[in-house]
C-alpha cells in the first residue's frame, strides 16, 4: 500500500480510493461538537428555566434530542458531516463509498453506547486502533467508514526519461502497484520514494535510487510509453 486509503471496487470496475480517518482527527471533531452541544444544552436551559415546570419537561426533551437525534439527523441529511466533522474536514460514508443512508447512521451513533464502554470511548478507541481503517464498533456494525474530505491530489505522470521491461511477468496486481508508484511517486520525498522502491527489489533486482528509476522506467513500459 502506497497510503492508507481503503480501495473499493465498484461494479463497473472503477476503483474509488477513500482517505480513512484516524481516532485523533475524529476525536477532534467529537469534542468540537460536544462543544456546541453543551452550548445549546446552557442557552436552551437558561431559557426553559424561565417556564417553570413546563420548562423541565421540555428541557429533558430538548436534552434528549441534543445528545441523540443531533449526530443522526446532521450525518444523514447534511452528506456524512456535522459541524465538528465539517471542521475538521471528516465524512462519514458506507463502507462501499456510498452516501450514508438514515439506517446506517442511526445504527452507529446508537452504538456509540458500547464504544463509549468502560469510559471514555475505551473500546471504540482499541477498535479503531485494531482496525486498518479506523472504525469503532458502531462503523462496523453500520457498514460505515470515516474519511477524509478533499479533492484526490492530481497525478504526476512518471518522468519519460527510461523504458524498462519487467525481467519476470508480474500479476495484474503487481503491474497496478509499479503504475501507482510511477503516477504518485514524484509527489513524495525522495526517502520514500526509496523506501517504496526497496520493497521492489525482488522485481527490480536494485535498491536505493537506482531501484526508484528502474520503477520508473517498468511504469514506462507498462503505460505504453516506447
Amino acid at each position: 500500500m502506497l497510503d492508507t486509503y481503503r480501495e473499493v471496487v465498484t461494479p463497473e470496475g472503477v476503483a474509488l480510493h477513500l482517505p480513512a480517518a484516524g481516532p485523533v482527527p475524529r476525536a477532534l471533531a467529537w469534542g468540537i461538537d460536544l462543544a456546541i452541544r453543551m452550548g445549546v444544552v446552557m442557552v436552551m436551559g437558561m431559557v426553559l428555566a424561565m417556564l417553570g415546570k413546563a420548562g423541565e419537561g421540555l428541557y429533558l426533551i430538548g436534552l434528549f434530542l441534543v445528545f441523540w437525534a443531533y449526530p443522526i439527523v446532521l450525518e444523514s441529511a447534511w452528506h456524512g458531516q456535522t459541524p465538528g466533522k465539517k471542521a475538521m474536514g471528516l465524512r462519514v460514508v458506507s463502507a462501499d463509498g456510498a452516501p450514508l443512508g438514515w439506517l446506517a447512521a442511526i445504527t452507529r451513533n446508537l452504538l456509540r453506547t458500547v464504544d463509549m464502554l468502560p469510559f471514555g470511548y475505551a473500546v471504540g478507541l482499541v477498535a479503531c486502533l485494531a482496525d486498518p481503517h479506523g472504525r469503532r464498533l458502531g462503523d462496523m456494525v453500520a457498514g460505515t467508514l470515516v474519511v477524509h474530505v478533499g479533492a484526490e491530489r492530481e497525478h504526476v505522470p512518471a518522468p519519460i526519461n527510461a523504458v524498462h521491461v519487467p525481467p519476470v511477468g508480474l500479476r495484474p496486481e503487481e503491474q497496478a502497484a509499479v503504475v501507482a508508484f510511477g503516477e504518485r511517486a514524484p509527489q513524495l520525498t525522495p526517502s520514500r520514494q526509496e523506501e517504496l522502491a526497496d520493497i521492489a527489489a525482488p522485481i527490480t533486482g536494485t535498491h536505493g535510487q537506482a531501484g526508484v528509476l528502474r520503477l520508473y522506467g517498468m511504469a514506462n513500459w507498462l503505460l505504453g510509453r516506447r
